[in-house]
């Protein structure tokens, strides 16, 4: 057993696979769920009985929803919570937190009425001691993949190359491997404007329509996603990789991508009340999807399929019509977007 403690904030599917990770490397994993029976239940029961029923809690596992017992004494500490509630999270764990803990964020969107990134959600409720230690892990990962040991990578990135590369030795294991980028606003950016592209293509595929259709929308996604980085201060290069490509793959094209499935439901009639009522979850991409439409906006930076999706979603647009509009705008230079 490893004498080191790390404390895995959200017991959902992603956060109930890295605690299992990270146990099986033989950490004391101690894992945070916000609701007093789900702690219990899976203490208890020693699987999750909610999220990925059919994985084993490892004995050093320890599950509680008293936050200040999970986080004490924690050498790491992994945030896994929807992007729509990491500010509330971290409010509600500051004042139990380590001085010397590392903070690292495994959540991937941007917060609707800042538009942050969710290193920058963390590091404005933080005193400016933890900024250094706050770090972000990105790239193309399914809980229920990761969960099964299916061969998998993804990246690390944080202000301080120290931690980045302290962090890729804790997440290393034969069957997850771990990549460091100094780019931090690109590995962010690439983990949360692909789900805006998933929801796309999920439409495409809720349409019938086929290969090409959802290549040019994986093709052309990448490339606003991109454009937008850019705008912001990331390298291109990062959007060619595991956090952004990479992701963009899994997540267009996966049977476990709630985005794509999301988008096939929409396209096929169902409203964003439906789906929520029969998943219990809302897919990152729906309030991503305002955000950095907003964002893109205000900075002047086009999206047009990002754009699009925000018309079906929130506007009311039938999907087949954001095709055609789609399809039918002015001529461009390919390679525009990605700054040539």
């Amino acid at each position: 057993m490893v004498d080191k403690k790390i404390a895995v904030i959200g017991a959902g599917s992603w956060g109930t696979a890295v605690a299992v990770l990270l146990a099986e490397k033989g950490f004391s994993v101690f894992l945070w769920a916000r609701d007093d029976k789900l702690a219990g239940s899976a203490q208890s029961l020693r699987h999750n009985p909610c999220y990925l029923k059919s994985v084993s809690f490892p004995e050093n596992i320890e599950v509680s929803s008293d936050v200040a017992y999970v986080l004490k004494g924690a050498e790491v500490v992994a945030l896994v919570v929807p992007s729509h509630g990491m500010r509330d999270v971290v409010r509600r764990l500051k004042n139990y937190l380590d001085i010397s803990s590392i903070i690292v964020s495994l959540t991937k969107g941007i917060e609707i009425d800042t538009h942050a990134r969710m290193s920058e959600v963390i590091a404005s409720e933080l005193s400016n001691v933890f900024y250094e230690k706050i770090a972000v892990i990105s790239g193309p990962n399914h809980a229920e993949e990761v969960s099964h040991k299916i061969p998998s990578t993804t990246v690390v990135s944080a202000h301080n190359k120290e931690v980045a590369l302290k962090l890729q030795d804790i997440f290393m294991t034969p069957y997850f491997r771990i990549y460091t980028n100094p780019d931090i606003i690109g590995v962010e950016l690439g983990g949360a404007t692909k789900n805006i592209i998933a929801l796309a293509t999920g439409m495409s595929d809720g349409l019938g329509y086929g290969d090409n259709t959802r290549a040019a929308l994986m093709t052309r996604g990448l490339a606003e996603m991109t454009h937008l980085g850019l705008d912001l201060g990331a390298q291109p290069l990062t959007f060619a990789g595991l956090s952004g490509m990479g992701d963009l793959i899994a997540t267009c094209t996966s049977r476990y991508s709630r985005n794509r499935d999301t988008g096939e439901k929409i396209a096929k009639g169902m409203t964003l009340e439906e789906i929520s009522a029969e998943t219990r979850m809302v897919a990152e991409g729906v309030m991503t999807n305002k955000a950095v439409y907003e964002l893109a906006k205000k900075r002047g930076v086009e999206m047009p399929i990002t754009t699009a999706v925000y018309q079906v979603l929130y506007e009311g647009k039938h999907p087949r019509d954001c095709v055609s509009e789609l399809m039918q705008r002015g001529a461009k230079d390919e390679l525009r977007a990605f700054g040539y």
